[in-house]
């Protein structure tokens, strides 16, 4: 298991024989002449001004890791601490695995929420993603935390397994026989490397919370670990029979992830179930917030705050509001006019839409389809009256 620390247990995550020597010429001092010497401080001093206007609490900034794609630089990523700043450099590859990950989990989060007033809506060129949103402790932040940690180690576990990575394969502990509700099988095959994506998901994305440790960081952890066990939690048993004519007396089985829609799906139901807590005394645990309410488990999303309504722009509570978002006039759930509207009304648009039908194959080897036109009305949320958009500014 790994523990917060320095650079040292930073390298157990990779196997000795894989360790790259460093090279000497990697510490040996480097003239620059004087334009180069300035523009580097120019840099230096745009990246500090770039920390320096971060909200204070919310720079977990490993998510923007998501945006950079291919282009992680681990100096380049403002509000990393030294462990995942370690932990960066070290592991390229993966960090190239933790960037698929975070667009993966964000779009799996725009999905789950795509019909209510919050909508997962993450902001262009802001390195904290979701921008204030994030500073209440509230039932969306837990979200956003347990599936981003569910997200990173979805990615790892599959680069593992798919020779992505060259400190990590196959799971080594499918070996030999085992036995399941249907009889004994054997371990074959490429199970996914679920050990090693909890691990270094566990060392990189709780590192900060670790070094913090405060009642929102306990918080944090808590839903983290969440996360994590709902990836866990929905690892499948595949096999393949073996035997005259599929009669399947042997069987050759392995460990693979589900799709990710599952893991989101389980912690979409998670978030509606919440619990509300507060720290205890010793800030080392959670109690209800009021007598009555149940405890929280260790399955269970935590969160302190209440969440704002997310109905008007708000820019202290980081909402967007709902002005201008499609809704549905017929539905009675969250994506009707009346609930995400606010009860403000909505403007009604009639567009006409192109889409492809009547689509035949032609032999060979052409599939040709008719463009049919389609009338629809488009329902959006009306804005808000201004002295009432004015007051929540």
């Amino acid at each position: 298991m790994l523990k917060p620390g320095g650079a040292e247990e930073a390298a157990q995550l990779l196997p000795r024989r894989a360790r790259a020597p460093t090279p000497a010429s990697a510490s040996r001092p480097v003239a620059l002449d004087g334009s180069r010497t300035s523009v580097r401080l120019g840099l230096a001093c745009l990246l500090l001004l770039l920390l320096l206007t971060l909200p204070a609490r919310v720079d977990t900034s490993w998510w923007y890791i998501g945006a950079l794609g291919a282009r992680v630089i681990c100096d380049n990523i403002p509000g990393l601490v030294s462990r995942q700043r370690q932990l960066c450099q070290r592991y390229p590859d993966i960090m190239r695995s933790v960037g698929e990950g975070a667009r993966e989990w964000i779009r799996e989060c725009q999905h789950q929420f795509r019909h209510h007033r919050w909508n997962c809506t993450t902001l262009d060129r802001d390195h904290t993603v979701f921008g204030r949103v994030m500073l209440r402790s509230s039932r969306e932040a837990a979200f956003v935390y347990a599936i981003s940690s569910a997200g990173v180690v979805h990615a790892i576990t599959r680069a593992c397994s798919q020779g992505e990575l060259s400190v990590c394969s196959c799971d080594p502990y499918t070996r030999g026989r085992h036995h399941d509700q249907r009889g004994d099988f054997d371990w074959g095959g490429c199970s996914d490397n679920i050990h090693y994506g909890v691990r270094f998901a566990k060392a990189f994305v709780d590192a900060k919370e670790k070094r913090l440790k405060d009642a929102r960081a306990l918080m944090n952890l808590h839903n983290n670990r969440c996360g994590r066990t709902a990836v866990r939690r929905f690892l499948k048993l595949e096999c393949k029979c073996h035997g005259v004519s599929g009669s399947c007396t042997l069987r050759t089985c392995w460990r693979a992830l589900s799709d990710f829609r599952r893991t989101g799906d389980y912690l979409r139901r998670r978030y509606d179930g919440a619990v509300q807590v507060t720290a205890t005394q010793d800030g080392a645990n959670f109690t209800a917030a009021r007598q009555g309410y149940r405890r929280a488990t260790r399955t269970d999303l935590v969160y302190f705050d209440n969440s704002p309504d997310y109905c008007v722009l708000d820019k202290a509570a980081g909402s967007l509001g709902t002005a201008g978002r499609v809704c549905s006039k017929t539905s009675k759930g969250t994506d009707g006019c009346e609930i995400m509207c606010c009860g403000r009304g909505y403007d009604t648009t009639r567009v006409t839409r192109v889409t492809q039908c009547e689509c035949k194959f032609h032999w060979c080897c052409a599939v040709r389809c008719k463009e049919c036109r389609n009338t629809v009305d488009v329902h959006t949320c009306k804005a808000p009256k201004k002295a009432e958009w004015l007051d929540q500014t």
